[in-house]
């Protein structure tokens, strides 16, 4: 991930290992993590089963949110971009149980928010 990506609040593809030592706890006995992208501190984890949102919260990070989502949770989602010019794209994923407005998530053009949006299709048809 860039830095400047990541101090304008845009992710990025992260590496799927660094992710499973670290995070490797928070997975099922048969889980395995599919891939994983990374903001500054948080990250949005897919799994064979879910995705996992890690939320770091507070100047020294103490304090962390896990946020399960069963894909079969997932009742909508889409991609918003600009253009084919454009420095960042939108994803937005509505969640059941979770109101009406959608998780948003932006994503620098190195992160190929269409990639992502294609694992997210797979993942939710299964």
């Amino acid at each position: 991930m860039g830095i400047i990506s990541g101090l304008m609040g845009n992710a990025a593809e992260t590496s799927v290992e660094s992710v499973k030592k670290e995070y490797g706890k928070l997975l099922g006995s048969r889980e395995e993590i599919i891939q994983a992208y990374q903001w500054v501190r948080d990250l949005m984890i897919f799994t064979d089963f879910r995705l996992i949102l890690v939320d770091i919260q507070g100047a020294t990070g103490k304090k962390v949110d896990y946020h399960s989502i069963p894909y079969k949770s997932i009742r909508h989602f889409a991609v918003e971009s600009a253009g084919h010019f454009d420095f960042e794209a939108e994803l937005k994923i509505w969640v059941s149980g979770m109101g009406t407005e959608p998780l948003v998530y932006t994503f620098s053009k190195d992160a190929d928010v269409y990639k992502v949006q294609a694992l997210l299709a797979e993942c939710v048809g299964r």
